[in-house]
């Protein structure tokens, strides 16, 4: 309880596994010292040393150990300012410090063309986003659309501080980072405030069940003006079911939704195998500009198609609706695993 509710927002993870440790250790040589007297001790001494060189000397994947990741930053040798984000192992972000309009990954580029299409060319935007990661969209909003400013919702300060010290985030670009929980930063943003919410909070293995209900959509749709856009990403693999739930969440909560994906996964091909990943859902209570997208998604060599009317009710079927009182995103999500892959 004092683990899950106090120390892993305070403290890395290693730092609360050693902590353990000692206790345990502490604890031994106590029950060794009421129950035999100090015959152990010679034995509780060596256990001591070896774990403390272990400790000392054991290798790590990790540049930087923050309260929620394992972080690496390394560096792209094909462009001189291109850097990845990797956290617990996995490619989060990739930032091009001398280029913010640079996007390596497919995503990223699927969210570009969504808002580039939804909104006139560099008109300046009031933007709020749910995950920081590299920041690498508020970085490409603050450079195609001058004035642009984004409120960013990171939890981890850790990732706040190599966004400073390694990925050239600098003061003076319109970029407002606070370290807080997304849904609860969500709260504290007036009606009506935003042209723009980005939902990028989501991995492959760990969703926050919280950004993904009813009433979450509910406040999202609160902060929007009335022709404010919801963009998020969305990571699933084969039956697709927690995908296809948060859609048909969000189907409940705006009166327009697209999802933007490989044809197989969205359910365009259905001769074709879906092998999953990324999928970028839109959301808003206006019309979404399904022509403009499909050509900006083409002009940006996605590959990606772009899903609305009976082609996403047909591929939303019977998925259940995500509320606070039952959204097991846990069990819905599907991790990647190639062994499924035929």
């Amino acid at each position: 309880m004092l683990t899950g509710f106090v120390l892993v927002s305070r403290l890395p993870v290693s730092g609360i596994l050693i902590g353990l440790g000692t206790l345990l250790v502490v604890g031994g040589g106590l029950a060794e010292w009421r129950t035999r007297g100090w015959t152990g001790t010679p034995a509780l001494t060596l256990v001591v040393v070896a774990g403390g060189l272990a400790t000392t000397v054991a290798p790590g994947a990790c540049d930087t150990e923050t309260k929620y990741h394992c972080a690496r930053v390394v560096a792209d040798a094909d462009r001189d300012g291109g850097r990845t984000l990797i956290l617990d192992g996995l490619r989060h972000s990739y930032v091009d410090t001398d280029d913010p309009t640079f996007l390596e990954f497919e995503y990223v580029r699927a969210i570009a063309s969504a808002v580039d299409s939804a909104f006139p060319e560099r008109e300046p935007l009031t933007a709020h986003h749910l995950g920081g990661g590299g920041l690498t969209f508020p970085r490409y909003l603050a450079a195609t659309r001058p004035g642009t400013r984004s409120l960013v919702s990171e939890i981890d300060n850790g990732v706040v501080r190599i966004n400073r010290e390694q990925l050239g985030l600098r003061s003076g670009t319109g970029i407002d980072v606070r370290v807080e929980d997304g849904r609860l930063g969500l709260r504290r943003v007036d009606d009506g405030s935003r042209d723009l919410v980005v939902g990028d909070a989501f991995g492959g293995v760990s969703v926050p069940w919280h950004l993904t209900t009813v009433e979450a959509m509910r406040d999202v749709r609160r902060v929007l003006n009335e022709n404010g856009l919801y963009v998020a990403n969305l990571i699933d693999h084969g039956s697709m079911a927690f995908a296809r739930a948060e859609v048909a969440t969000l189907s409940e909560t705006f009166e327009h939704v697209a999802v933007l994906g490989e044809a197989a996964d969205i359910g365009l091909d259905p001769t074709a195998t879906p092998l999953g990943g990324n999928l970028v859902v839109l959301a808003s209570d206006r019309p979404i500009d399904v022509r403009a997208t499909q050509e900006a998604l083409d002009s940006r060599q996605t590959g990606w198609k772009i899903a609305t009317g009976d082609d996403l009710t047909s591929w939303i079927g019977d998925a259940q609706l995500l509320t606070d009182d039952y959204a097991p995103v846990d069990q819905l999500l599907e991790p990647y695993n190639p062994q499924s892959i035929r």
